[in-house]
């Protein structure tokens, strides 16, 4: 059992989680994950690592209330406790002092799990640029934290409430129009963001790596759901990644895999507060 000792809402779909897990805190590294189960029966969930503090023998996971298992963790409160949390998983980003400038884009809940890869990449010593992206101005978090260790900072909203109206995409080509020694780009985000980011960073030839944490179920090479091809070759993405070559990504594939469980999330949603035998089997892992 995992003790949540922090629980801060950050919106009324994003809320943050500090656990006490002193081992997994020594252990983790940037762009690692875990995997968390609130319960018997419950979902496993991938959440990458937010931040870590050994000091302190803690984790910080940033979760988004989207579907039924994520919504069942917004309603746990500090001191609560949860059943499992497997990790640190995956190989840690490779992150070192680069010869050009580093680009580090965070869409919506992938701001949290940049953020690490940007602290390192800054204490490594590289020039760091960060963007930020959110659909509006009232779902903006970190960006504080984000400053800290930018050299240069930039946040877009979709609908303009603040910064630069539009995707990241459109903050991510000024950049890269404006500075030719970037070296290396690396995006976190929903997938049509990564795959949208990707495309531009393509037309500089700019080496960029994205995380496919997002569509892990065991977390450990058993299942294979997280098959992934790329460049030509089929990978697993909680064992060989998370991280990867953006451009050696086959996206319609993996947009296509993401579908998959469309039909059992949406069920699971209508249930979700009802007393349906849909719940009852979800409930006791059937």
């Amino acid at each position: 059992m995992f003790q949540i000792i922090r629980h801060e809402e950050f919106s009324p779909i994003t809320f943050l989680w500090e656990v006490l897990a002193p081992d997994l805190a020594r252990a983790a590294r940037p762009g690692q994950f875990v995997m968390v189960r609130i319960r018997e029966g419950g979902e496993r969930i991938p959440l990458t690592i937010a931040d870590y503090d050994t000091e302190l023998g803690t984790i910080t996971l940033v979760i988004q209330a989207v579907g039924r298992s994520s919504r069942e963790m917004q309603e746990l409160k500090e001191g609560d406790y949860i059943l499992d949390l497997l990790g640190p998983l995956g190989i840690p980003s490779d992150i070192k002092k680069k010869e050009g400038r580093v680009v580090l884009v965070g869409g919506g809940l992938g701001v949290a799990p940049i953020f690490p890869q940007l602290r390192e990449y800054k204490m490594k010593g590289n020039h760091t640029i960060s963007i930020m992206g959110f659909r509006s101005r009232d779902l903006i978090f970190w960006s504080d934290r984000f400053m800290q260790y930018s050299d240069e900072f930039h946040i877009a909203t979709d609908d303009g409430s603040f910064g630069t109206k539009g995707f990241v995409t459109t903050v991510l080509d000024d950049v890269l129009q404006r500075n030719p020694d970037v070296s290396e780009v690396v995006a976190i985000g929903p997938v049509v963001m990564m795959k949208a980011c990707a495309d531009v960073t393509k037309k500089y030839d700019v080496k960029t790596i994205v995380s496919l944490n997002t569509i892990m179920v065991d977390g450990i090479g058993m299942c294979g759901s997280c098959r992934v091809t790329i460049g030509g070759e089929v990978k697993f993405a909680c064992v060989d990644g998370p991280d990867f070559d953006a451009q050696k990504v086959d996206w319609d594939e993996l947009m296509a895999r993401q579908r998959r469980f469309v039909d059992e999330e949406k069920h699971a949603m209508e249930c979700f507060g009802k007393d349906c035998h849909a719940r009852k089997k979800f409930e006791e892992g059937g």
